[in-house]
């Protein structure tokens, strides 16, 4: 099994494949299957999609994955919690049953910033004019010159679930689950920023990026309340290996590098791999991210407000020196997480999921 590049953070997969899988190819005609096996460049992210796998090692027949979920939620947990098997029923019939086969589901906007013209970022049903010429926005971001996926949205909202009985194994699942939904918003507001963009609504383009990096911001603080979303374990980690303040340094922008973009570009053209290894961790966001996000939004306002077109080479630079910048620094994150996740989940639920006019889970 493949299931993750990168160690990319996003909740997906397809359980009834891995419990039918395996059982099918050894039970084929003329199988020469000898053993289960997986391969992945990531691991530490969907670990119900791991103990499903590694247990199809030991099976011999199909697996009745409802009742394998329903008994999963109780060993995760300890005790049967019935609004917790609810919550994880939900998510085994959505984003643990992906079928729509794409491979890399991380590719949320503020991750893997688009490095495109405004113009070329497409959102369904709607059609606007640049320069006199109508621009279809019924096309995938997938289909423009810079690929950059639309959000997979097989998501639905269960925070509500998760909130009414807590744990203390809980809160990985449920930082995990509300960083998964607030991505997804995230993925919306963007649109709505380029749409405005299009519109030619200056105030409307300067209100929705504040919201945008707020967002991020907001995001930032939920990840910090687990030591599995944070930047600063990683990158001591590699520092720790060296042996001299050389290596350290080098071990350091290597772990810089690896999770932002990677270095074969130039002042002007980033590199193919930019954003390959993008991580969800707090540091990571409110450090970088964030600030290349309102770079973007910077040149989105001042082109509108000087009736300019988008300068996509002078964002490019501007983004490419950000990050060398970044890889560079030696500033120093947590190690271990703070905050209160139940109470912060909750209080962004209210404040970005409840509010009317939201659709995304619609789409």
């Amino acid at each position: 099994m493949l299931h993750n590049f990168a160690g990319n953070i996003e909740m997906y997969g397809i359980l009834d494949a891995i419990a039918s899988g395996p059982v099918e190819a050894l039970s084929s005609e003329n199988s020469t299957m000898v053993g289960v096996g997986m391969s992945m460049e990531g691991i530490e992210q969907n670990p119900i999609v791991y103990d499903l796998m590694s247990e199809m090692a030991f099976r011999h027949k199909n697996i009745d994955v409802k009742a394998w979920v329903g008994l999963y939620s109780m060993r995760r947990y300890g005790k049967s919690i019935p609004l917790i098997q609810d919550a994880w029923n939900i998510l085994y019939h959505t984003v643990y049953n992906c079928t729509d086969g794409s491979y890399d589901k991380n590719r949320d906007v503020i991750v893997a910033f688009p490095d495109v013209d405004p113009f070329f970022i497409s959102s369904p049903h709607k059609m606007h004019y640049c320069f006199g010429k109508p621009i279809s926005r019924g096309a995938s971001l997938r289909e423009q010159k810079d690929s950059h996926d639309q959000p997979h949205l097989c998501f639905h909202l269960i925070l509500c679930t998760f909130c009414g009985t807590f744990c203390t194994i809980l809160r990985y699942d449920l930082v995990d689950l509300t960083r998964q939904a607030l991505a997804k918003y995230a993925n919306q507001l963007f649109l709505d920023v380029i749409e405005a963009y299009q519109l030619n609504d200056v105030q409307e383009v300067a209100l929705l990026s504040e919201r945008f990096l707020e967002l991020v911001d907001d995001l930032d603080l939920l990840l910090a309340c687990h030591d599995g979303f944070l930047l600063g374990p990683w990158l001591e980690s590699a520092k720790q290996l060296a042996q001299d303040e050389e290596q350290e340094k080098q071990f350091e922008w290597n772990a810089r590098t690896q999770v932002t973009m990677w270095f074969d570009n130039t002042e002007e053209e980033a590199s193919l791999l930019r954003d390959y290894g993008n991580k969800y961790w707090s540091g990571l966001l409110q450090d970088y991210y964030g600030p290349r996000a309102g770079l973007y939004f910077k040149y989105l306002i001042e082109s509108l407000e000087n009736g300019h077109v988008f300068p996509l080479k002078d964002w490019r630079r501007e983004w490419i020196k950000l990050t060398n910048d970044w890889q560079k620094r030696r500033n120093t994150f947590p190690v271990e997480s703070v905050g209160d996740a139940l109470s912060l989940a909750c209080l962004l639920y209210e404040k970005y999921l409840r509010s009317p006019g939201i659709n995304y889970l619609d789409h």
